[in-house]
């Protein structure tokens, strides 16, 4: 198991992954991603700006996260409790459904924490949509609270904070 940043030859097994796991979702009733989001074009952005890492295993990518200091304007409504230093922002953490259940996830959480003490983050914030529970129960499990809560095209989703 590594995890690495994406090349551009692994937007296909990306996409693939995303596919899978929109019809997860759905299957349970959350109906968060669609054909408008996100995009090839947006996985593909992630990579070129080095902002996407892959959890490779066994020669197969199962999971994905893209890190980043970008914070969605509607964060600015957000009273988060860490405002001193640089937050590190986690967009698009997705397990491939076939492997969900094997802690992937918590590992490229625990990886991005690593990466933010390392480079000297103050916390780590993320946005995560209200009626996915499975998502805001891993967030909440791993330490990180939830600040308040932003409304995008597809409703409501809660603010997390996490100090490092």
């Amino acid at each position: 198991m590594e995890i690495k940043k994406g090349k551009i030859e692994d937007v296909k097994a990306i996409m693939n992954i995303i596919k899978d796991a929109i019809i997860d979702m759905e299957s349970g009733g959350i109906y968060q991603w669609d054909d408008i989001y996100p995009k090839e074009e947006v996985i593909t952005n992630d990579i070129n700006s080095e902002n996407l890492y892959i959890y490779i295993d066994e020669c197969v990518i199962k999971g994905f996260v893209v890190l980043n200091e970008c914070q969605d304007k509607a964060y600015e409504s957000i009273n988060w409790k860490y405002n001193n230093g640089k937050h590190l922002v986690i967009h698009r953490l997705c397990i491939s459904p076939k492997y969900k259940g094997q802690g992937i996830a918590t590992t490229l959480i625990r990886y991005v924490e690593k990466l933010g003490q390392e480079n000297k983050y103050e916390s780590i914030r993320l946005d995560a949509f209200s009626k996915n529970s499975r998502a805001c129960k891993l967030y909440e499990k791993n330490g990180y609270k939830v600040k308040g809560v932003v409304n995008f095209r597809k409703g409501d989703f809660f603010c997390f904070e996490k100090a490092l």
